[in-house]
């Protein structure tokens, strides 16, 4: 049977490329990177040449990027790490982060006392930098921490990363960063628009699962998240993810290069999705910024109520569309969306997130909308 995959913001294809630049190491670099001989300082020589890459990438240096198991880990240091040995106390956020960054914050709310202040969205999921603003004129005198995702992975809107960095800097905030969903996909350089911290996650970018990176300012010096041996320039313990670094590194390279053609490819695939849809059936509308400031890569699509609504992406599944509801960290739980609660989406409605990669074609939209008038009801065509 066939089957067209849309649930890229959960997580992408492995290129091709990347598999063949993993192999090498996988067959014949199976030295410990911290072994001082031969097999080891060969496998050293190929995280820095990947660490390079990555830095280069995002406009750092290489002193600054830190390789780890992923966003979740990168975003969780970049929180705790900050209060622990920043001296932070005061954090602002939004409440539409993603949920590896909502929990770091409620720990540390609940175990350290860290006061936390949830900023307003619209009806768009967009942050009201207003208020973020006077959160930080308040912040006069406490070591505080914004962190706020540059695109939300639920609905697509994106954050002013620039006007953000500057308020941070004017009101001496830390700035971090989830940029799992952009980096790669969007233009980013820590030169040009500073920030603290910086989280990315290979499996984003067509790279493998289970690697990542942190970008952390050598202005702000914090000690490691996981203790263990020297790795990672005394900063995370544990041997290193030789094959997955490289990976990384080959995937994030290939996503910059190829950028400006990727990006246009799948903006087309998406805004015809979306001219399907709106041809195809009554009420269809779509949750976040899809048509202002938004994630090219994600298209939220909320359905009119319907009886066959609750079974939809089970039975979107078994036609062969994968696809998905929302975050994919969260799909086996029963409660709905943070996302789609915070910006008052009507919980009558059904929403499926369509998300794309430069894999898919416009010939699997139609798939999809082939699949979706055989489950619910379609517009009736008017004969002219």
């Amino acid at each position: 049977m066939q089957r067209v995959y849309f649930d890229n913001a959960a997580t992408t294809p492995i290129a091709e490329e990347v598999i063949e630049a993993m192999l090498p190491v996988l067959r014949g670099q199976y030295g410990n990177p911290s072994s001082i001989h031969a097999e080891g300082r060969s496998v050293r020589a190929i995280i820095e040449s990947a660490r390079k890459t990555v830095a280069q990438c995002i406009g750092a240096s290489t002193a600054e990027i830190f390789f780890t198991s992923g966003g979740t880990e990168s975003n969780n240091m970049a929180i705790k790490c900050a209060v622990r040995d920043l001296g932070v106390r005061r954090i602002i956020s939004s409440p539409t982060e993603h949920h590896c960054g909502l929990h770091a914050i409620e720990t540390e709310q609940k175990t350290d006392g860290v006061a936390v202040v949830w900023l307003p969205v619209d009806g768009r999921g967009r942050v009201d930098l207003n208020a973020l603003e006077q959160a930080l004129q308040e912040s006069a005198g406490v070591k505080t921490l914004v962190s706020l995702m540059h695109a939300n992975n639920e609905i697509g809107t994106m954050l002013d990363l620039d006007r953000v960095s500057a308020l941070c800097r004017q009101y001496g905030a830390l700035f971090h960063t989830d940029t799992v969903q952009t980096v790669g996909h969007f233009p980013i350089n820590v030169q040009k628009t500073p920030v603290n911290f910086l989280a990315g996650a290979a499996h984003k970018f067509h790279g493998p699962k289970g690697v990542g990176f942190i970008y952390i300012n050598p202005e702000s010096q914090i000690k490691p998240f996981i203790d263990g041996g020297a790795q990672e320039r005394n900063m995370r313990g544990g041997t290193e993810n030789v094959y997955g670094i490289v990976g990384l590194a080959k995937a994030l390279e290939l996503a910059t290069t190829d950028m400006e053609a990727r990006s246009a490819h799948i903006r087309e695939v998406r805004d015809y999705m979306k001219e399907r849809l709106l041809e195809s059936f009554e009420d269809i509308q779509f949750n976040g910024d899809h048509d202002g400031n938004c994630l090219y890569t994600v298209l939220s699509v909320s359905f009119p109520p319907s009886p066959k609504n609750e079974l939809l992406l089970l039975s979107l599944d078994i036609a062969g569309v994968s696809a998905s509801g929302g975050s994919a960290c969260s799909s086996g739980a029963e409660k709905g969306s943070h996302v789609l609660e915070a910006i008052g989406a009507d919980p009558a409605r059904k929403s499926i997130r369509f998300s794309f990669s430069h894999y898919n074609t416009k010939e699997e939209v139609d798939f999809v909308l082939e699949k979706l008038k055989a489950i619910l009801p379609a517009r009736v065509a008017v004969e002219v």
